[in-house]
């Protein structure tokens, strides 16, 4: 006579959780399985589908890559939170899609944790896209450079050092991107984001980096394990520089895609951060949500982050209302770019998604 075994035990017996098992189920992936009530029951002698959205979580996870820069707006805090969109929504998604993809720091978790087919990431910094194929194509030549700059900074004092940064800086700003010179640029970013105040990248109405020298006593400018995992995690990503609408001609029904504009100012006095030359004020933020409605007009799982305007003005309805079509949570998370401490802490955030 043929027996049964719960979710919750087949959960246990398979080693994932007992929401994955129902989903299982509800997919008709499980051969006998059967709803009863409000429960899933499983044929004890039922094995595993094979789930290649979750089939490396079988064997001990590695420690993801770390995002290579420091990233004003970065999403390491927030991961968890998109992340449990993607579970929820209950699907196996095969592509995905980050069309500003910033310091990557939800791409180095996703990529670790789930085997897409295909990943496409974008910005429309073209220094920043420019380390990220350096690091997929001379990985050895970046490292070098990267450590040599290491070797020299590090001993020198402190006049010394603002010497070095400014005269990295100043190269930087004065030797045009191409084909020779993508590896010491990138090499050149690279040092000057570990080394300047707050990690920021600002440039001015000309797109020249202006962002000072920070006070770092012994930062790493060279840390080659983690370009090295970075290396491995994206050498089948493909990297695009251009505008986030060019990710449209990638994403269909299989995609999950997060989208991380830069974020609409909260208050008068927290705008001040230019990644480009090119602004982006609400005109923008309304093109961007119109492209969410396309790409999830198609199918695609769509979650975009930005601040809360409410955090300082409750009647500010902004996001509300162009996004009323969509969830919208609002989340607590930490503001940490202040340069004065006291005026750090929580705030809320929102990721809307459909």
């Amino acid at each position: 006579m043929l027996s049964y075994i719960s979710a919750k035990e087949a959960a246990e017996k398979w080693e994932i959780s007992q929401r994955r098992v129902a989903i299982l189920c509800a997919e008709h992936r499980v051969e006998g399985a059967m709803m009863v009530g409000n429960m899933w029951i499983i044929p004890s002698t039922a094995t595993k589908p094979i789930d290649k959205r979750i089939a490396q979580k079988d064997k001990p996870t590695p420690i993801a890559p770390k995002p290579f820069v420091k990233w004003v707006g970065g999403k390491s805090q927030l991961a968890n939170e998109i992340e449990r969109v993607l579970v929820d929504s209950g699907r196996a998604f095969t592509k995905y899609a980050e069309p500003m993809v910033g310091g990557g720091a939800l791409l180095f978790c996703l990529a670790s944790k789930y085997q897409f087919e295909e990943i496409y990431i974008s910005d429309i910094n073209a220094e920043l896209i420019n380390a990220y194929t350096v690091i997929k194509n001379d990985i050895d030549g970046l490292i070098a450079k990267l450590f040599d700059y290491q070797m020299l900074f590090l001993p020198m004092d402190e006049s010394g050092r603002k010497l070095f940064y400014y005269t990295i800086r100043e190269r930087f700003n004065n030797t045009t991107l191409s084909s020779e010179t993508a590896t010491e640029k990138a090499a050149q970013f690279i040092f000057l984001n570990k080394t300047c105040f707050n990690g920021l990248y600002r440039v001015n109405k000309n797109g020249q980096f202006n962002v000072p020298i920070g006070a770092y006593k012994n930062p790493t400018i060279c840390d080659e394990r983690n370009l090295r995992k970075v290396h491995s995690t994206i050498q089948k990503v493909k990297i695009v520089h251009g505008d986030y609408s060019l990710a449209k001609s990638f994403i269909d029904a299989n995609t999950f895609v997060y989208i991380d504009p830069p974020y609409r100012p909260i208050s008068e006095t927290s705008a001040f951060t230019s990644y480009t030359t090119e602004t982006f004020d609400d005109g923008e933020q309304i093109r961007l949500a119109r492209f969410v409605d396309d790409v999830a007009a198609v199918g695609a799982k769509v979650v975009l982050s930005n601040s809360d305007p409410k955090n300082y003005d409750a009647e500010d309805d902004f996001f509300d209302n162009l996004y009323t079509n969509y969830t919208i949570h609002r989340v607590s998370a930490a503001r940490t770019i202040n340069s004065k401490g006291e005026k750090r802490g929580k705030i809320n955030e929102l990721l809307i998604h459909n």
